[in-house]
């Protein structure tokens, strides 16, 4: 079993044992993703990048466990909707690595239709 399978476990487990399945649809579940990830974006708004490295220095944990709500609504949206979060993670690194070739995409922040 994966890392990520037993935290889909564990993430389901989690809610199934409070009966809150009957809430997770999956707008209501991607609405969910969207304010952890708002969450996230909030630690660095307004910030300089001399804020920013200050502010990741002193609150790593309040971030990671933003980062942890964002993972749980990936990995319980994946589950309950039979999707396999890795093949799709591998497939979609095959296009990216098409779209964004090595010797025109390293160093350079460009999308790839201005290549």
């Amino acid at each position: 079993m994966s890392d990520l399978q037993k935290l889909t476990k564990l993430i389901t487990k989690f809610r199934d044992t409070r009966d809150w399945k009957q809430f997770h649809n999956p707008k209501d579940m991607a609405l969910s993703l969207v304010l952890e990830a708002t969450e996230v974006m909030e630690h660095f708004q307004w910030k300089n990048l001399e804020e920013i490295k200050n502010h990741i220095s002193k609150h790593k944990k309040e971030i990671g466990e933003e980062l942890a709500d964002v993972l749980y609504w990936i990995l319980l949206m994946s589950h309950d909707m039979n999707i396999d979060i890795n093949k799709s993670l591998e497939r979609k690194l095959v296009v990216a690595n098409k779209k964004y070739p090595v010797e025109k995409a390293k160093g350079n922040h460009k999308k790839y239709t201005e290549f």
